[in-house]
Formats: structure tokens, sequence, C-alpha cells
């Protein structure tokens, strides 16, 4: 007798799922086909953008190339293609790399310029922003007003701020060019007796603390 009930079980489940599959086969389908679509999308898109950023790394390590073997003028335009033409990193490097090769070049304001559209980015993280205020601030003392530059990276120098040292260090730059010989000592003091800051920079300060305080 149980197996007369399986074998009922059985018949019905099966005509169950045949009326299921008469009422929601074609929608069943179309399902597998878009969920098909959807995975050959994704992975068509990874295999595309994996080809993009070796081309993308292959014209900025070009460009690196271009700057270790002193041609700077090429280097500079190959930079400023990357940065402009790529995505993600390789774009933002290149903004960087552009910008550094400018002031190195004596271009200062075009250093400035673009170390500011850098820092007025909205889409990058908040610390890339920051060091392009510290860059766009030192570089600008060349020319610009040292007060400026203090009160632009003043919000950078407290504490718990990544670039603190860098902040206070061009504090200290621009409070020399401003005359003020103490204000300067004294925040390159805070700078040689900070543990976290980074070595270098603690060194340099030192170095100058020696060197005003004669």
């Amino acid at each position: 007798m149980s197996d007369i009930f399986r074998e009922i079980d059985e018949e019905l489940r099966r005509d169950n799922i045949a009326k299921l599959w008469e009422r929601y086969g074609a929608y069943l389908i179309g399902f597998a086909v878009l969920v098909v679509l959807i995975t050959a999308g994704i992975v068509g898109w990874r295999e595309y953008r994996s080809r993009q950023l070796q081309a993308e790394g292959t014209r900025y390590a070009a460009a690196v190339d271009l700057a270790r073997q002193g041609e700077d003028d090429k280097a500079v335009q190959a930079f400023a293609t990357v940065a402009r033409d790529a995505s993600g990193g390789h774009s933002l490097l290149a903004r960087f790399e552009e910008a550094a090769l400018k002031a190195k070049q004596g271009d200062e304001g075009g250093a400035v310029m673009i170390y500011d559209a850098v820092a007025n980015d909205a889409s990058l993280d908040r610390s890339y922003r920051d060091l392009a205020t510290i860059l766009s601030a030192m570089h600008g003392l060349a020319k610009g007003d040292p007060k400026a530059a203090i009160e632009r990276v003043a919000p950078l120098t407290q504490a718990g701020q990544p670039w603190r040292a860098s902040a206070l260090e061009v504090t200290a730059i621009a409070k020399l060019k401003a005359g003020d010989r103490p204000a300067a000592l004294d925040t390159y003091k805070q700078i040689s007796d900070d543990p976290d800051a980074p070595q270098g920079i603690r060194a340099r300060a030192a170095e100058m603390v020696s060197a005003l305080g004669q």
C-alpha cells in the first residue's frame, strides 16, 4: 500500500510541476537568459577594465621614464595626457607628477593651478585633497602672501590630521618669509618634538631649530 501512495504522490507532484511550468515556464526562461546576459556583461566589463588599466599603466610608466631621463617637457605632456584620459589612481598620480615637474621647471603658477584643481575635486579622497592643499600653499609661497598660506593650511595643523607635520612645516616656512623668526622657531620646535611626525620632517625641523636658535 505504501508504494501505491508514493506513486500517487509522485504523480500529483509531476502534475503540479507541469502546470507550474506551463504557466510560468516562459518567465523562467526569460529570467535565465537575463542572468546569462548580465553575467556575460559583467565579465566583459571586467576584461575591458583590465585591458584599460594595463594600457593606462603603460602610458604612466612611459611618462615616468621620460622624467627619469631628464625629458621634462615631454614628461609634462605625457603626464597631462594620462591625467586627462586615464581614470582612478593613474590619473591622480599623473596630476601630482605633472605639477611636480612644472614646479621643477620654475612654473610655480602652473603647479599651483594643478594642485588647486586636485584640492577642489570633490570626487577624490580627503587625504589626497589635503595633500594637494599643502603642496599648493608651499609652491604658492614663491610669489604669494605668506599669511594666506598659513591660513590655508591651518585646519590641517590640528592634532589627528594625517598631514599635520607637513602643514606645520609649510607654516614655519611661511612665518620665516613673513619675517617672524621667533614664531617660525616655535613651530619648528613643535615639529621636532612630535614623535608622530615623519623622521625626515623631524630631522629638517631639528636642523632649523639649531640654525634659528643661534
